[in-house]
């Protein structure tokens, strides 16, 4: 048996080196996006396979084949054997990371080389999800190095396409579906209510991501010679999109699942701490009725994050004929993702304004994720984040998709699945100036290497 205060002690004393790794991991540019060097996430594989290789696991990189045919991302896989009877478990996170962005809007000169300023690391992939990958080497090290052995048996998956939707997720499940079997599964890729307060996200929505396009003409014409007959592709899609949501700004696609309620046990969210965390601006007001919890975590929202119009600068004056906008629709747990997808095409199809030629094309579904508080494995959690933070945790939903998480439920309905926390709301996840609390990061080793001597009985609960 081992005390809650070696253990503590033993995390203590290896803050600089569990920094240093993710320093490290920053500095490997492994964007899986198809645009940029794929070497690079093969490096970090490496890499990641190497750190788990030095706490004692048997440790490969593999990828296995799409339904399409195409192979997918490196991604690690390792084991080590505990126990017989122990349990096993599965540590999931994922070493590939977001493009950077707008360079000029980060505050540090090279975004994969990380800066320390104040309590927080800054660099992409320092949240999201390095943070998640240093955390499972670490807990596994300190378990190691204090008790001479794990206390159960566990199986490490960091995979390498998270960023991109996972593409090959479910044929590598089925590749290799006797190693990642497990009892319980931790998924480290998600966020805590805020710094200090740790969380269990016990719901997740889904997502349906479409590319709409109109057509109205067969050339571009002379905007003063036709237009006024004639509506311009940009300004019918403009239309089109108004069309999404009511008067109060809730997502008006008939057919949608929405929850407007807060589910029991979600804690309140002031419309103020709302506005500071997202940085809403003065004056800018908040949309939709019901909740707020419910409107971020329960109910569908809908967003336009691209459309494909002329820039300023090689603007002329013409009648576009065509127009394409992807539209990303969070839809909410209990609503089956193929379902939203008919129900967003039908809304769609029956809005094209002035009788313009519409085609839409499904880019992404992923189905949303229900889990439950009451479980054994997530009572172990709920103990393991308090004695490492200092404070209760919050149950929580996200608005984000983690689809994988659902697939994983699905493949393995008798595990129990723990979605845990490394980031918080500053950590600015996707976007410029990704950051990582330190304080924060301490914690969250400090909890998973306590769940999992608690899941394997090498520790008492105080």
């Amino acid at each position: 048996m081992i005390t809650v205060d070696a253990v503590r002690s033993a995390v203590q004393d290896s803050v600089e080196d569990i920094v240093s790794d993710l320093v490290e991991l920053v500095a490997l540019p492994s964007v899986s996006a198809a645009s940029h060097d794929q070497a690079h996430v093969r490096a970090s594989a490496e890499h990641v396979a190497g750190l788990l290789r030095a706490q004692g696991l048997r440790s490969q990189v593999l990828s296995v084949e799409g339904a399409d045919g195409v192979q997918g991302r490196p991604a690690v896989l390792a084991h080590v054997e505990g126990p017989e009877g122990s349990p096993r478990v599965l540590l999931y996170a994922h070493h590939d990371v977001q493009p950077v962005g707008n360079p000029a809007a980060w505050h540090q000169e090279d975004p994969f080389v990380a800066e320390r300023r104040g309590e927080r690391l800054f660099g992409r992939g320092t949240a999201d999800d390095g943070a998640g990958i240093v955390a499972h080497v670490h807990a596994l090290r300190l378990l190691r190095e204090l008790d001479g052995a794990l206390p159960c048996s566990v199986t490490v998956f960091v995979e390498g396409e998270e960023e991109v939707g996972s593409p090959t997720f479910r044929e590598f499940l089925d590749a290799h579906r006797e190693l990642l079997a497990s009892d319980v599964i931790v998924v480290a890729d998600s966020l805590n209510w805020k710094v200090g307060v740790p969380a269990l996200t016990t719901s997740l929505r889904g997502l349906v991501q479409v590319d709409v396009r109109l057509d109205v003409l067969d050339h571009a014409l002379h905007s003063g010679g036709y237009g006024g007959p004639v509506l311009d592709a940009v300004t019918s899609m403009c239309r089109l999109v108004a069309t999404l949501h009511d008067e109060q700004g809730d997502v008006a696609v008939p057919g949608l699942v929405a929850r407007p309620e807060a589910a029991p046990g979600f804690p309140e969210y002031p419309d103020s701490q709302f506005r500071a965390d997202a940085g809403v601006l003065d004056g800018v007001d908040l949309i939709g009725t019901g909740d707020l919890t419910a409107r971020l975590w329960t109910k569908p929202a809908l967003t336009v994050i691209g459309m494909d119009v002329t820039p300023l600068e090689l603007a002329g004056n013409v009648l576009a004929p065509s127009c394409t906008a992807r539209l990303s629709m969070r839809v909410a747990p209990g609503q089956d993702p193929d379902e939203a997808l008919e129900a967003l095409t039908a809304h769609l199809e029956s809005r094209a304004p002035f009788g313009a030629r519409l085609s839409v094309g499904a880019t992404e579904t992923g189905p949303a994720f229900d889990g439950s508080a009451s479980t054994p494995a997530a009572r172990a959690a709920a103990w393991a984040l308090a004695t490492a933070f200092g404070t209760e945790p919050v149950e929580i939903g996200q608005g984000g998709s983690i689809p994988f998480i659902a697939t994983l439920q699905e493949a393995f309905p008798e595990a129990q699945v723990l979605v845990t926390g490394v980031e918080d709301p500053d950590s600015r996840a996707h976007g410029e100036d990704e950051s990582m609390h330190l304080g924060d990061l301490e914690k969250v080793v400090l909890a998973e290497a306590l769940l999992l001597a608690r899941l394997g009985g090498a520790v008492e609960a105080s």
